[in-house]
C-alpha cells in the first residue's frame, strides 16, 4: 500500500480520536474509585473494571464543560428559545394526553400541572430530546478528567451505579445529557434517587419511558425543594422613584418579604401578603426593564436550574400553554 499524505492525515485523525475516547481503566481515579464502591457498596470487582474500562473518555463533554461561560442572553433573547409556537403546541399536546395523570400529581403534590408540563417542554422538548451520550461515559468522563467538579460527579457516577444495580438496568444502556441527566425531566443520579417515585404503581421508577413516573417524579422534586400549593410564582412590580434598586438581582433564595419590598419602593396590586418572602428582580424585555417580585415557588423552581431566565420561562410557558388550551380544566 502507497502511504499518501491524505492516507495519513486519515490515520492520524483515527488514532487520534481513538486516544479521545480511550477507556478508563488505567486511571488512576478510576482505580481508586473501583475500590472505593467494592469496599463501600459490595461490586464486584471484575465487573466493575469492566465497565469502567468499557465506559469512553468523551473530549467533546470535556469541551462543553470547560468552555468560558458566555455572557447571558437577555431575557428578551432568552425567551425566544423557549417560547415558541411548537414548544406551546407540544405543551398543549403532552397535557391532553397526560391530563389524568396530571390531575392526580396536582391532588398528592399540589403542583399545577402547567408547571410540570414547562419543566418537562424546556429540558427535553415532552421527551423529545433526553440527550445522546451515554451517561456512564458523561459521567466517567467528568468524574475521572475534570478535576474541578471531580467530587460532584464521582458522587453522581457512584448514584448512578447504585440507581442502576437496584433498578436491574444495563448501566451501558442510559443516554441523557452532557453532564450525565436524565429522562423526560432530566434529573441527575443523586436526584434519581432521591426524589424520582413510582408513581403508577408498577414497581419501578421510570423517568425514561414512562410518563406517569416522569410526571409524579417532577412533581415530587417541587415539593421536596419547597414548593407551597395554592401560593404565587411571581408577580410583577412597578418600582417607584425613590425605589431602593441595589437589592433587584440581589439573590435567588427570597431576602426579603413583601412588606419590606413595598417600603423599599417595589409594590405590587397582586393578591400576596406581606409577610411572603420575596426578591425582586429585572428583565430586558423588547419594550424595555421589566421587574417582578418572585416568591417562594420562583425560588422552588430556581431549584431546578439555578437561573432566573430558566424559572422565568418555565413559568411563562406553562401560562403560554393554559392560554392555548383555553384553560385549566
Amino acid at each position: 500500500m502507497k502511504w499518501t499524505t491524505g492516507l495519513l492525515a486519515a490515520l492520524g485523525l483515527v488514532l487520534t480520536a481513538c486516544a479521545q475516547e480511550q477507556g478508563h481503566g488505567d486511571n488512576v481515579q478510576a482505580k481508586a474509585f473501583v475500590d472505593y464502591m467494592v469496599a463501600e457498596h459490595n461490586f464486584n470487582r471484575d465487573e466493575l473494571q469492566a465497565l469502567i474500562q468499557e465506559s469512553r473518555r468523551k473530549e467533546s463533554i470535556l469541551k462543553v464543560i470547560k468552555r468560558p461561560a458566555e455572557k447571558a442572553k437577555p431575557w428578551r433573547e432568552y425567551r425566544k428559545v423557549f417560547l415558541t409556537d411548537a414548544r406551546i403546541r407540544g405543551g398543549v399536546d403532552f397535557w391532553d394526553k397526560n391530563s389524568d395523570v396530571l390531575k392526580a400529581a396536582e391532588e398528592k403534590y399540589g403542583v399545577p400541572p402547567e408547571m410540570i408540563v414547562a419543566v418537562i417542554g424546556v429540558e427535553t422538548r415532552y421527551g423529545g430530546n433526553m440527550g445522546h451520550y451515554r451517561v456512564i461515559d458523561a459521567l466517567t468522563t467528568l468524574a475521572f478528567n475534570y478535576p474541578r467538579r471531580a467530587k460532584f460527579f464521582t458522587k453522581e457516577l457512584e448514584d448512578y451505579l447504585l440507581l442502576t444495580r437496584d433498578e436491574k438496568i444495563d448501566p451501558l444502556s442510559l443516554k441523557g445529557s452532557y453532564a450525565g441527566a436524565m429522562g423526560f425531566g432530566q434529573f441527575m443520579p443523586s436526584s434519581y434517587r432521591n426524589f424520582a417515585v413510582d408513581f403508577n404503581g408498577d414497581g419501578r421508577v421510570d423517568i425514561w419511558t414512562d410518563t406517569e413516573d416522569a410526571i409524579g417524579s417532577v412533581a415530587n422534586y417541587f415539593v421536596e425543594h419547597g414548593w407551597k400549593p395554592g401560593e404565587p410564582i411571581a408577580v410583577i412590580t412597578q418600582p417607584l422613584p425613590n425605589a431602593d434598586m441595589t437589592i433587584v438581582n440581589d439573590n435567588l433564595e427570597p431576602q426579603w418579604t413583601i412588606g419590606e419590598l413595598e417600603a423599599k419602593g417595589f409594590p405590587t396590586t397582586a393578591q400576596v401578603t406581606k409577610d411572603m418572602p420575596a426578591n425582586v428582580f429585572s428583565l430586558d424585555t423588547q419594550d424595555g426593564q421589566q421587574y417582578w417580585i418572585g416568591l417562594n415557588n420562583f425560588y422552588t423552581i430556581t431549584r431546578y436550574n439555578h437561573s432566573r431566565l430558566y424559572a422565568m420561562a418555565v413559568y411563562e410557558l406553562g401560562q403560554e400553554i393554559i392560554k392555548a388550551r383555553g384553560g385549566r380544566s
